[in-house]
């Protein structure tokens, strides 16, 4: 599952020694001390049975629903950008395998760079679900996943943000995502290709995630957002997106997709949701309406990758204070430092040593534990939306919407939020 001949493993392990000591500025420069500040005091309603005001923590039922709209972007964005597709890839006879990372940091803890990284390896094993929340990563109301598909060279991987709001109702909103994706992950490493009819997909994954976790006994409420990708052994990606985590795929120093999130309203995204009866017959009371979105809804795209593709799949703290463009920023320093993307006179193009960046073994050298390329992505990422959710003087994507809607409210700088990030590096084999 590699994308170099064999035996490279001891002079990729010293390239990337050389690259740790010289990108460890670059990505955990943004990680700051200090307090995280407070805002002013809103509350969070159960029920809504009018317009909604504005709120800090996202909303789990509206009655109003309105159109969704684009992601936050930074207005006239300089770097090229290709559109957004969905037309199906096909056949190839090329072996594409990815180098995956996630980091992540809870909204009221301070981020640590060395702990709260995830490097995966493709032979790791997943085990059923974690109930003891001890065994979780720190990474708050938000979770993520990363398993193989099977024995195949297929990997699925996603996000998961719990919906905040739960948490007035006493429901603490990690349980349901954290156990969301601990099914998700387990349904795609013992996938067997004649028990799923249709076969494997993003969308059919989150569906039987989301049918385990109403299952289980341990989860009464709660609710998520959900973006969930499925990378192919033959270069194919499909996505499936629900609500306000997203991903974007860059290539060679532009943006080539990004996903559109979807919202009901402000600050109210579309969500997957275990709701109690009585709930439901308090919001049926007050005249309002409990949001029960379901996998169906998610918008699935299919994505043709190429040698040197980065895919960013991020909760809403990322993209609530990073634009795509500020992520491509901090890609594009990263890639091109470690001369895996590299300036040519045909413009940038993927670098020869890219496959030994990505350290994919065999699953016996511990090799996992060695800093590699994505995973200093994952942390340079977080990283900066981790130091721009606590700025107070630059104003953030989520910013410039409050500014838009609720110009009254004088919100500025980021917003703090719980942060959670995969990265996945494309390699091609004999690329």
């Amino acid at each position: 599952m590699i994308c170099e001949p064999s035996g490279f493993a001891l002079s990729s392990a010293s390239i990337l020694g050389d690259m740790a000591s010289s990108f460890r500025t670059v990505v955990f420069t943004a990680c700051r001390t200090g307090a995280l500040r407070s805002r002013g005091t809103y509350t969070v309603c159960t029920y809504i049975p009018k317009a909604a005001g504005f709120h800090t923590r996202r909303q789990f039922s509206s009655q109003q629903r309105s159109r969704p709209s684009r992601r936050y972007q930074a207005p006239a964005p300089q770097t090229p950008t290709k559109s957004f597709h969905t037309t199906r890839r096909s056949q190839s006879s090329s072996k594409f395998t990815y180098g995956i990372a996630a980091s992540f940091s809870a909204k009221d803890h301070r981020y640590n760079p060395d702990t709260n990284v995830f490097n995966f390896n493709l032979y790791n094993r997943i085990l059923a679900r974690r109930k003891d929340k001890r065994t979780r990563p720190s990474s708050g109301q938000d979770a993520f996943f990363i398993s193989r598909i099977d024995s195949t060279s297929d990997v699925a991987f996603g996000i998961a943000d719990g919906v905040g709001g739960w948490a007035d109702s006493g429901v603490d909103p990690a349980d349901f995502a954290h156990g969301f994706c601990d099914y998700m992950a387990h349904a795609a490493y013992t996938y067997k290709k004649g028990n799923w009819e249709g076969g494997m997909g993003a969308r059919a994954l989150m569906q039987r995630g989301y049918e385990d976790i109403c299952r289980d006994d341990s989860v009464l409420a709660g609710g998520s957002t959900a973006c969930v990708g499925i990378a192919r052994g033959d270069g194919g990606l499909e996505v499936a997106n629900l609500g306000d985590s997203g991903f974007v795929q860059l290539r060679l120093n532009a943006i080539h997709t990004a996903s559109e999130p979807q919202i009901h309203a402000f600050n109210t995204p579309y969500q997957l949701s275990i709701v109690p009866e009585k709930v439901l017959a308090q919001a049926a009371a007050f005249g309002g309406e409990q949001l029960r979105d379901l996998p169906k809804d998610a918008n699935v795209s299919q994505h043709e990758l190429r040698h040197g593709d980065v895919l960013v799949f991020a909760s809403d703290g990322v993209w609530d204070n990073l634009s795509s463009q500020e992520i491509l920023k901090i890609v594009s320093r990263i890639m091109l430092g470690a001369r895996a993307w590299e300036h040519t006179e045909d413009g940038v193009s993927a670098g020869k040593r890219l496959g030994q960046f990505i350290l994919a073994d065999d699953g016996k050298s511990g090799a996992e534990e060695i800093p590699s390329l994505q995973s200093f992505l994952a942390v340079g990422i977080t990283s900066e939306a981790k130091a721009a959710s606590v700025n107070t003087k630059k104003d953030g994507p989520f910013a410039r919407e409050v500014q838009k809607y609720y110009p009254y409210e004088n919100w500025r700088g980021g917003k703090v939020d719980d942060i959670c990030v995969v990265v996945a590096v494309v390699c091609e084999e004999r690329k």
